[in-house]
């Protein structure tokens, strides 16, 4: 009986051992595919951090890109003329000196930027293209980061930030001093000491509709309007002084409607002096800043634009379409611009010259030059400065049958204004050194590929003439205008507002940007007595592009309109993929 204990025993024992063995090695094997999953996992834990680090550091190609615009305004025109994203630009050069920028390197032997503060663990280098800063001022920047062994690239589109990034933009909220008559002490915002109701401030009224982002260097005066879009103004943070709930006579009133919030503080924003650099796109001995002038125009001028993508353009005064010199001293007959004379089909003529709109370019009206040494001097004759009815006007049929001349300055004779109605089929930027008149509708044949920029030194007018009596000579109702417009020194506002009846409403497709606050109607109780009510509705495309060469503020910065990740340029050794 102990035997066959011992027997059993000794069986279990060997079983035991076969279990113990058993169980070890399991461990063993569990063991080792624990440290093998945690090798892996840190393996893949550097991966990602290094996959994440070269998506910063892409990032931060882009922002100091930036802070270099930011810096010189004039840094658009640095890039590797090598780089194969910067084959579409035109005159990009390499800084050199102690200006030169690592980033621009390309190839295995090219420079990296350091991601500052990484220790030199991350970099990053960029490509530019300016190939549409000229026309649409945007810039494209392909930034690749680096960081281990990993490389991403980000496309971004810089766009210059400007008046166009605002459906309405003011510096003053008063009346154009020059039309109202007023003091100009007026002319200090009121979060400067502007006091009382007696400067013409003009309010957004209660059947006024403001369909986008608004930005006024002054105090708004809102009393029940409603605002669809951002509302800030430059008040005095000391203050507080965001906007008053007050009609124009100091009315309290409190139905204003701000969908996206009460107005919000923001800098001011420099109007430029004029649009003179507007002025610098139709000359020919600058080849190098203006590769492919526009056309320039002298004295009143008259522009149909026509859906066909031709405009009807008439200019009695215009002897040359480009000059050379400022003041210009010579010039030259462009053809895409028309010929000048009285002939048929000619701009001297009754019924003008019909030309194919310049796309993608800017159209300038400037004054009779009363230096007898410019190319397009002339002596404005009286025989020849008639209206419609033979009395005194600017030689193209203005003021028109029964009109009365609203003011003493109307319709002058050797003036730089444009008279502008019509269908565009383009991209085009109408610019005046005197004033805008819009005679009819301003509409675009493709909401997604037309674009207009009306920029006016003095005022742009919607034009609506009446008689005597104070009647509308005008029997339509309402007025369409799509574009971008811009008063540099003065204000938008509607000739005759207050007189005559309602006009229906003004639809403004676009955006309004003024020196003045400009009034477009009277308000009687909540309605409109004459002049028009306010539609007005903001661009979008215009956040990520302008106008041809559209105006941008004194000071300017860039912001990043859109990026996007796209397959990686280099690999870490920096060659191209």
């Amino acid at each position: 009986m102990l035997r066959k204990l011992a027997v059993r025993r000794g069986d279990e024992s060997g079983f035991a051992l076969v279990l113990v063995i058993g169980v070890s090695s399991a461990l063993t094997i569990l063991l080792v595919a624990g440290v093998a999953l945690a090798l892996g996992s840190q393996r893949k834990a550097r991966t990602d951090q290094d996959w994440s680090s070269a998506m910063a550091a892409a990032y931060a190609g882009v922002e100091e890109y930036q802070s270099r615009l930011a810096n010189d305004t004039a840094y658009v025109r640095f890039g590797n003329p090598a780089a194969q994203f910067s084959s579409a630009s035109t005159n990009l050069t390499l800084p050199t000196g102690l200006a030169s920028n690592p980033a621009f390197g390309i190839g295995k032997t090219g420079t990296w930027a350091e991601v500052a503060g990484s220790g030199g663990s991350a970099h990053f280098r960029y490509e530019v293209d300016s190939s549409t800063y000229s026309t649409a001022g945007q810039l494209r920047l392909r930034a690749t980061g680096r960081a281990g062994g990993e490389t991403r690239t980000i496309v971004a589109d810089l766009k210059q930030q400007g008046f166009i990034d605002f459906l309405y933009f003011t510096d003053y909220e008063i009346q154009d001093p020059s039309i109202s008559g007023k003091a100009t002490s007026c002319v200090k915002h009121y979060w400067e000491g502007r006091t009382g109701t007696s400067c013409g401030e003009i309010q957004f009224g209660g059947s006024d509709v403001v369909d986008g982002p608004v930005h006024s260097n002054d105090t708004l005066r809102i009393c029940d309007a409603t605002f669809k879009g951002i509302v800030s103004t430059a008040y005095n943070p000391t203050t507080g002084l965001k906007y008053l709930a007050q009609g124009s006579t100091g009315t309290s009133c409190t139905g204003a409607v701000f969908e996206n919030g009460k107005p919000v503080y923001s800098p001011s924003i420099p109007m430029p002096p004029t649009n003179s650099e507007l002025r610098r796109e139709v000359r020919n001995d600058l080849a190098a800043e203006v590769p492919r002038p526009g056309c320039l125009y002298t004295g009143p001028t008259s522009i149909k634009l026509n859906s066909d993508g031709t405009m009807t353009v008439r200019s009695p005064w215009t002897k040359k379409t480009v000059v050379s010199g400022s003041p210009a001293t010579a010039g030259a007959i462009s053809s895409q611009c028309g010929t000048p004379g009285t002939g048929s089909n000619q701009l001297g003529s009754a019924t003008g010259a019909k030309i194919t709109v310049p796309d993608h370019n800017v159209v300038y009206i400037q004054n009779v030059p009363s230096l007898s040494s410019d190319p397009n001097f002339a002596t404005t004759a009286a025989t020849t400065c008639k209206g419609a009815s033979g009395a005194a006007g600017n030689g193209i049929g203005y003021p028109v049958a029964n009109e009365v001349v609203p003011t003493a300055s109307a319709y002058g004779c050797n003036v730089g204004d444009a008279f502008v109605e019509g269908t565009l089929d383009g991209q085009l930027t109408i610019a005046t050194e005197n004033h805008i008149y819009i005679t009819g509708d301003i509409k675009y044949k493709s909401a997604a590929d037309d674009m207009l920029g009306l920029v006016a030194n003095n005022v742009v007018w919607v034009w609506n003439p009446v008689k005597s009596d104070k009647s509308n000579l005008l029997s339509d109702s309402g007025r369409r205008i799509d574009a971008a417009i811009l008063s540099v020194a003065h204000t938008f506002q509607v000739q005759n507002y207050d007189q005559g009846v309602s006009r229906g409403t003004l639809t403004i497709n676009g955006a309004i940007s003024q020196k003045f606050r400009g009034t477009v109607g009277l308000i009687s109780g909540t309605a409109i007595s004459s002049g028009y009510k306010k539609a007005y509705k903001y661009d979008t495309r215009f956040r990520y592009t302008a106008p041809p060469k559209f105006l941008s503020p004194v000071t300017t910065t860039y912001g990043v309109s859109t990026w996007i990740e796209v397959d990686t340029a280099f690999d870490p050794d920096g060659s191209y993929r």
